[in-house]
């Protein structure tokens, strides 16, 4: 377990992506993989009010009503980081103060508990001004629906405008970033590092494994694949992206581990990086991510992936 910079948060070193539950992972499944996460230490999980869809076919909900559903269950609550989103569900789009509010509201109930330990702005709204957008949700901390905040797919220019205007307020300040990084997506580096930094704050990455692609499981350039991410891993299949995967076998062998737990440990090791979030549709895929919450890489491996990816 490890604290999130400017947190009270004590979390595991692999942050469950419930993006899968309700969409790829039915409740049955999505129950047994948050089963098998929390019996193996986890107590993480992420997850946004436009995650999954609904009964009724409409996007979004889902997600976060089936690890409600989990929660109330399994009776964890207390033992359980619960982060979730807004900004991208159909019909509470955008960052005003009111949809902040009702969005707030809805994932509280549909995840059946009093409060949200970290809420992300989900993406940006620059219709609205950053006052008051962070008033809503220093209202929500206030009023202790929501523990701590933090952003997701903002600029550094609009975090740190986002900082000043919290600072200059009185408000709830973003204590944590969650931004496209991982060992064939490395912009992050010298885009967000040198703030995040100099603000003594923590990323959370997500596309930690380059949506699926730094799994292992896609190497042949010809191949016709399936899934809603298959296509999008395959983009990384390129002479860099065989000299990656190379790479990670060779660690993998020399630890006797799963790939995939190597290209997590990798990023887990990086600047700012606290807990990289990665989603299984099965207990299966699970157990090739879990080994990364124990895995320390030598200096010479962390080269040795650095190199082949740059």
């Amino acid at each position: 377990m490890t604290i999130i910079a400017k947190t009270e948060l004590d979390v595991f070193p692999l942050n469950l992506g419930g993006n899968v539950f309700g969409w790829t992972a039915d409740e049955a499944t999505s129950f047994t993989v948050l089963d098998a996460y929390a019996e193996a230490g986890g107590n993480f999980i992420d997850t946004a009010d436009s995650y999954g869809r609904g009964e009724d076919g409409s996007r979004g909900g889902r997600s976060e009503e089936i690890i409600g559903r989990w929660l109330a269950a399994r009776g964890n609550r207390d033992r359980i980081v619960v982060a979730t989103k807004v900004a991208r569900m159909p019909g509470f789009e955008g960052l005003s103060a009111s949809n902040i509010a009702t969005a707030a509201e809805n994932s509280l109930r549909r995840l059946g508990v009093d409060h949200i330990d970290l809420y992300y702005a989900h993406f940006d709204d620059p219709d609205v001004p950053l006052e008051e957008t962070l008033g809503a949700f220093n209202e929500l901390v206030t009023a202790g629906k929501v523990r701590y905040l933090a952003a997701s797919n903002l600029s550094p220019q609009r975090v740190a405008e986002s900082l000043a205007v919290s600072r200059r307020e009185g408000f709830a300040e973003y204590v944590a970033l969650q931004p496209h990084y991982n060992l064939v997506e490395r912009e992050f580096e010298s885009t967000y590092v040198p703030l995040l930094e100099r603000e003594g704050m923590q990323a959370l990455p997500y596309f930690a494994l380059a949506k699926g692609f730094l799994t292992g499981k896609y190497r042949d350039r010809n191949a016709r694949v399936e899934g809603p991410r298959a296509q999008g891993s395959l983009a990384y299949l390129d002479d860099r992206g065989e000299r990656v995967l190379a790479a990670l076998d060779r660690v993998a062998a020399a630890h006797e581990t799963s790939v995939p737990a190597v290209a997590l440990a990798w990023l887990a090791a990086q600047p700012t990086v606290v807990a990289p979030i990665a989603s299984a549709r099965t207990v299966e895929q699970l157990n090739g991510l879990l080994p990364m919450a124990d895995l320390k890489l030598t200096a010479e491996e962390l080269d040795d992936l650095t190199t082949a990816s740059n």
